[in-house]
């Protein structure tokens, strides 16, 4: 295809592939787009982990790395504590209400906080850097953060190994600001988007964006994001301005997925309205599967959500503990199981492989192009 994107990547197809799992990565890539890892929440080690298999099973075909490396949040250029914060007696007694309402034991819903020392350490520069030193270790085609301007290491290194930067944005401003700083690739990720998004809808937020970049004369490709599940979709936002798209939810239900079974289904039998956009998960608005525990969160009296990552704190433990007892058929952790997920889920409804998600969205994008040349007749 006649992409800058796929120039640049050395692709196939210009469907990117966000996930947090290792195969759906290697699936996607071999099947003609990008898988992307999220690498976020791993320590340096088990990141390494994660690469080193997917370079083994990759038939090198190109992937990339995706960080969370916010422009602000709590404790950013502070000195490293070294420990867990001691978070609020509120907040802490809220969740595990909600858990009690649904008869899930909550005895042990801080055993694990003296284990995570390095408390948002990923989310900071320094813990950033030694994340990265491991990605560019291996033969990656494209590095990725989320949530504000990349660190200035990150677009150092991208440079010097000849590896592609890409930024996600929410708002036409935060594009600008983005390529000014000299970001490679742009995600414009409108509010139908799982996890963290902004308000804009795709629909307008992408010709805003490509109206934006090229008035001040740049030639920046752009990815659109945010509620994209299908090629149709694909097709129309680069009618708009894209150059291609990035996907996350539609290989949360995928064969290889590491989604939560209960939470799969229920993401199978979703509609668009069954999701929720808000900052009781991580501290910052994203989006996420409508149950019960989100449910309690929006609810008049509810607390104030922690800023990031101290809410995390407070969620996490108790999200993972549902997500363990859901599997093993809890029904009330069942009822509580949630994850994120965009709007599109409401046109996820049947399971099937990666790769095979990824010509479906070929097969759609081509019959909807030829839709689109149908109206303009001879």
């Amino acid at each position: 295809m006649q992409s800058p994107i796929c120039t640049m990547l050395d692709i196939e197809f210009p469907l990117l592939a966000f996930s947090h799992c290792r195969d759906v990565v290697v699936a996607v890539s071999k099947a003609g787009g990008m898988g992307v890892f999220g690498a976020a929440a791993l320590s340096p080690e088990r990141l390494e982990e994660e690469l080193a298999w997917i370079d083994a099973h990759i038939g090198g075909k190109p992937y990339g790395v995706d960080l969370i490396v916010p422009n602000s949040f709590a404790g950013k250029g502070e000195a490293p504590s070294g420990g867990v914060p001691e978070l609020p007696q509120a907040h802490r007694d809220f969740a595990a209400g909600i858990l009690d309402k649904f008869g899930v034991d909550t005895s042990d819903l801080d055993s694990g906080r003296a284990g995570r020392q390095s408390f948002g350490e990923n989310l900071r520069e320094d813990g950033a850097a030694r994340l990265l030193e491991v990605a560019f270790r291996h033969p990656i085609r494209l590095i990725a953060n989320a949530l504000g301007v990349p660190p200035p290491l990150m677009l150092e290194l991208g440079k010097r190994h000849g590896v592609p930067v890409a930024a996600l944005v929410g708002t036409r401003d935060h594009a600008l600001a983005q390529v000014r700083a000299g970001v490679d690739i742009l995600v414009v990720a409108g509010g139908e988007a799982g996890g963290h998004c902004g308000e804009v809808a795709t629909m307008v937020l992408v010709p805003e964006v490509a109206t934006a970049v090229a008035a001040i004369g740049a030639a920046t490709p752009i990815l659109a994001a945010g509620g994209i599940v299908t090629g149709r979709q694909m097709a129309a936002a680069m009618t708009m301005g894209a150059h291609g798209a990035w996907t996350g939810s539609v290989w949360l239900t995928t064969a290889e997925a590491e989604t939560n079974p209960v939470v799969k289904e229920k993401m199978l039998a979703a509609s668009a309205r069954d999701t929720v956009r808000s900052k009781s998960r991580t501290g910052k608005p994203s989006r996420q599967l409508r149950s019960p525990w989100t449910d309690a969160w929006e609810a008049e009296g509810a607390p104030k959500p922690l800023p990031m990552p101290l809410q995390s704190l407070v969620s996490e433990p108790a999200l993972r503990k549902v997500d363990k007892l859901s599997e093993g058929g809890h029904e009330g952790a069942k009822a509580l199981a949630t994850y994120w997920v965009g709007q599109g889920v409401g046109l996820m409804n049947e399971a099937m492989g990666a790769g095979q998600v990824v010509q479906t969205f070929k097969e759609d994008w081509i019959a909807a192009c030829e839709r689109l040349n149908g109206f303009i007749g001879e």
